[in-house]
């Protein structure tokens, strides 16, 4: 499909809709939950449904790794947002169909004693991409002007300092030639809690439960503080923050997908015609003639 079809399918609302970019700070003023985007979907989207939306965009995030691999373009993507948001989710339904040679995840551990004592931008840019490469940080640098800040990680002189710093760090990658694109998946308080308590209901989950994440949930205002300060402080002209309403996972990310789809200027490249060449052969297949271990077929 080509660029121009999927702008009129966006234009005539047969696309799937995109995210959309809100205020950090509600109606009333005060902190606590981003402005809601206009009501839309209220049904929950069937399994079917959304395997066939995936499987459409998993075509398209082929076609955009092509070209990149091509054009050489670096493409960085940060994923933000409070704990079960699903950045988790949403990054593995982008990679599950594409190259990790292209597509390379980063979601680094807590800082070593020396990367402590380094400028706070420092260990990150050796991760940032190179011609052809789609980065995705899963969680980011904006951790100082989140969990840092809020836990006790860092001072707020420190925070402070990064949010009157990051702005400029992110002119010179855009100037460098990087497509930088920040989501924050914004996650409801009541649907947090559902999600934190699955988490503990469920031995398959019980691993994703961390301190933090237990302090963060009882920290919900000050996380939300520090939230709208991030965006002030840094969504800019050049990096602007787009905000995705996550409750729904499966909408969520096929909205994030599709926007992040849009930011790429990517071009479908020719479709080569690839034909099996034929298999020399001189007997029928056996099997090899070596002792092998074959495992048990229970199934």
């Amino acid at each position: 499909m080509s660029k121009k079809k999927r702008t009129r399918e966006h234009e005539n609302g047969t696309a799937p809709a995109t995210s959309t970019r809100t205020e950090p700070v509600g109606a009333s003023g005060t902190p606590g939950a981003v402005q809601a985007p206009p009501a839309g979907h209220v049904t929950k989207m069937t399994e079917k449904d959304y395997q066939r939306e995936l499987r459409r965009l998993h075509g398209e995030l082929v076609a955009m790794q092509e070209w990149v691999k091509r054009s050489g373009a670096k493409v960085c993507v940060v994923f933000e947002g409070r704990d079960t948001a699903g950045k988790g989710g949403t990054i593995k339904a982008i990679t599950e169909r594409v190259s990790p040679r292209v597509f390379r995840l980063v979601a680094l551990p807590a800082p070593t004693e020396r990367e402590r004592s380094q400028m706070y931008m420092q260990r990150y840019v050796p991760h940032l991409p190179a011609a052809g490469e789609v980065v995705l940080f899963d969680r980011s640098w904006y951790n100082r002007a989140g969990v840092e800040r809020v836990l006790g990680y860092c001072t707020d002189e420190q925070a402070q300092q990064f949010l009157r710093t990051v702005p400029g760090v992110e002119q010179t990658m855009v100037d460098f030639g990087i497509v930088l694109v920040k989501y924050w998946l914004e996650v409801g308080a009541q649907e947090q809690t559902r999600r934190l308590q699955g988490r503990i209901d469920d031995p398959r989950k019980v691993w994703k439960l961390s301190e933090p994440d237990l302090l963060s949930y009882s920290r919900w205002q000050a996380y939300s503080r520090a939230r709208d300060d991030m965006f002030r402080a840094t969504d800019t002209a050049w990096a602007p923050w787009f905000v995705v309403n996550s409750d729904d996972k499966k909408r969520a990310r096929l909205n994030l997908i599709t926007h992040l789809l849009s930011q790429v200027p990517y071009e479908p490249l020719p479709k080569q015609k690839i034909v099996l060449p034929k298999r020399k052969t001189t007997a029928a297949v056996v099997r090899p003639r070596v002792p092998l271990h074959w495992i048990p077929t229970p199934f």
